[in-house]
């Protein structure tokens, strides 16, 4: 055999070899490659934005903390600044109902002082009467001299 022939065909042969690979091997070859690669970079991608959304998501507990912190102090200084109102009123209504009690009683009190002197004016008449009895030593009519007595009344 002709070593040129050979080396020839074995030219021709690979050359056939890499055309039919470079044609039908190649092409799935780098397309699953291809895909492989997307795949990986999708992948790659889907990790970093759950990372940014946990990231995200921990900022927003965060804050949404920080906030339910603060309303909830907000609500209670709230609620401190209403039991002092509250207790203002209460002190108010109470000094109110105190006058209120302190003024009754003096009303009484000044009542029972002119039924006090009524009764005291009733004795005093009863006394002159009983007087001026024993001064002219005989008895005096108290229905006569009622009209007497009612200005004597009145005078004291």
């Amino acid at each position: 055999m002709n070593l040129n022939a050979t080396l020839f065909a074995q030219m021709v042969v690979f050359l056939i070899l890499a055309w039919f690979t470079m044609k039908f091997v190649w092409p799935p070859l780098i397309n699953a490659l291809d895909e492989r690669s997307k795949k990986i970079a999708d992948g790659l991608a889907a990790a970093e934005k759950g990372k940014t959304e946990l990231e995200a998501a921990h900022k927003r507990v965060g804050e949404e903390l920080t906030q339910a912190r603060n309303e909830g102090q907000h609500r209670v200084a709230e609620a401190e600044k209403r039991a002092q109102v509250l207790a203002e009123e209460i002190k108010a209504q109470a000094h109110t109902e105190a006058a209120r009690i302190v003024a009754q009683a003096k009303a009484d009190a000044e009542q029972q002082v002119v039924k006090a002197r009524e009764a005291l004016r009733g004795q005093v008449a009863a006394l002159a009467v009983q007087g001026a009895e024993q001064i002219l030593k005989r008895e005096v009519d108290q229905t006569a001299h009622a009209d007497l007595l009612n200005q004597l009344k009145a005078e004291l």
